[in-house]
């Protein structure tokens, strides 16, 4: 059964924290797409005849493929912020998408797009 709600003040200053986290993430993304773009065109610029050295090479690699996972996790916060924003529209922010119950007030203060009560969370990572 479902738990008490939040009043329409404390749901206005959650949705005004998530969109704060989106706007910070949608930022490091096209950080991280600036510098990719302009690490490949340093790479490419290289006109003096000399080879790379692998190692060099090596970290690029490296660092382009760290830099892929960072944004992969950035897209995947977003699809939780942008999922709990439509909880908040729909009216069942802070319920437990699992047990129906209410999410402890403190867990959203520390994470605002979460969708699972900590028992719930806890049994779904015991499960993996």
């Amino acid at each position: 059964m479902p738990e008490k709600k939040f009043d329409k003040k404390a749901l206005e200053a959650y949705k005004k924290i998530l969109l704060g986290i989106k706007e910070k993430v949608v930022q490091d993304i096209k950080q991280m797409s600036s510098e990719s773009i302009s690490a490949q065109n340093d790479s490419v610029g290289d006109v003096s005849g000399h080879a790379l050295h692998m190692a060099d090479v090596a970290t690029d690699m490296y660092d382009r493929e760290f830099s892929l996972g960072l944004a992969s996790n950035d897209r995947e916060l977003l699809q939780r912020i942008d999922a709990a924003l439509g909880r908040i529209q729909d009216g069942t922010y802070g319920l437990c998408s699992e047990c129906k119950k209410s999410i402890l007030i403190q867990r959203l203060k520390a994470i605002p797009y979460v969708e699972t009560c900590l028992k719930c969370q806890e049994a779904i990572e015991s499960k993996r």
